[in-house]
């Protein structure tokens, strides 16, 4: 059987390599994988590039199988040279190929060792270009994935900052307050940015609207969501307090990162108050002055949580609730 496609993928006409390229999914992962050895990856990185739509996508869908679970074959594509013709298909702007293409080269970006040849094909432009005019969410997520599995490899942080990959992904979030996205959608997206922020932080801090957008994350994003803005907000503090310390308490960041220091995951209630720390105005008192600081946060937020646990009746007075006044009066302490 695999001597018999290999020769319709090698020689046989259209139908024939589209048939064979169909069946080539049906089969054991031990069939497919002799078909490999045999040769099979490059007819059908010819077939993507035939201009005839059944092919491309009979192509994709085995290249997908093949890939899927194997290293080595993701390695072998990559290698014969299969990035460019993905990057050439994108063009195409047909949907159903679109979302084919980028989940190869999703999985491919899942390999280590092809993340350098992805990274430096070109993909990267190519990718944050064509995120505002996908039109599906699958499509989108991933974009992001992809790009996000690029960005491990350290070297690729420069190529996704030069390719406006921050602005882009404000805009998708500046969206999303407009318009309600998948929730996932925008957690993938702020995990793009820290991992981003991680080795270029300014460019996130200096970018228009971004610590606007991560302060309303921190407020009204998901539980990643908001541990993901917040991670990012303390990298920015960190690159230049004095530089971006009033900028973040002057977009209302205060009252969204006492509420994520108590009900937060734990990654984020640490960077909350971490962040807590670094707005307060003299944040360079000595040891004793930072523990002090560290005692009174979590004084208040003790404050808070029992206040939490109490019956509404109690809360409720003229002044509004108790746990709003122990609230601002946190913020007035922290911004003295």
């Amino acid at each position: 059987m695999e001597a018999f496609m290999l020769q319709n993928l090698f020689n046989g006409g259209r139908e024939a390599q589209i048939q064979a390229a169909s069946e080539m999914v049906k089969l054991s992962s031990k069939l497919r994988q002799k078909l490999v050895e045999g040769g099979v990856i490059l007819p059908l990185i010819t077939m993507l590039q035939s201009q005839d739509y059944e092919s491309i996508q009979a192509s994709l869908f085995a290249l997908l199988t093949l890939a899927f679970g194997s290293e080595r074959n993701k390695r072998r594509m990559v290698k014969s040279g299969v990035v460019d013709v993905l990057l050439h298909l994108l063009q195409w702007q047909e949907e159903s190929l679109t979302e084919l293409t980028i989940a190869a080269l999703l999985i491919l970006s899942s390999c280590g060792p092809n993340k350098p040849l992805i990274a430096s094909s070109g993909a990267i432009q190519i990718l944050v270009d064509s995120i505002p005019i996908l039109t599906t969410t699958q499509s989108k997520l991933d974009t992001l994935t992809t790009l996000h599995n690029l960005s491990t490899w350290n070297q690729a942080i420069p190529h996704l900052v030069s390719s406006g990959l921050v602005p882009t992904l404000l805009q998708l979030l500046t969206q999303h307050s407009s318009y309600p996205i998948q929730p996932e959608l925008a957690d993938k997206a702020m995990a793009l940015l820290e991992a981003v922020a991680i080795s270029s932080e300014r460019a996130l801090a200096q970018a228009a609207g971004g610590i606007r957008v991560l302060v309303e994350m921190v407020e009204e994003g998901s539980p990643q969501g908001k541990e993901h803005a917040v991670g990012v907000l303390v990298l920015i503090c960190q690159s230049s307090r004095e530089k971006y310390r009033g900028l973040i308490l002057m977009e209302g960041a205060m009252p969204g990162l006492l509420q994520l220091s108590i009900d937060g995951s734990w990654r984020a209630r640490g960077l909350a108050q971490e962040l807590l720390m670094m707005l307060r105005g003299d944040c360079d008192g000595g040891s004793r002055g930072k523990q002090w600081k560290q005692e009174m946060v979590e004084r208040v937020m003790q404050e808070i949580d029992a206040a939490e646990g109490e019956e509404e009746e109690v809360f409720m007075g003229s002044g509004g609730s108790s746990t709003l006044r122990l609230v601002e009066e946190m913020i007035a302490k922290l911004s003295t």
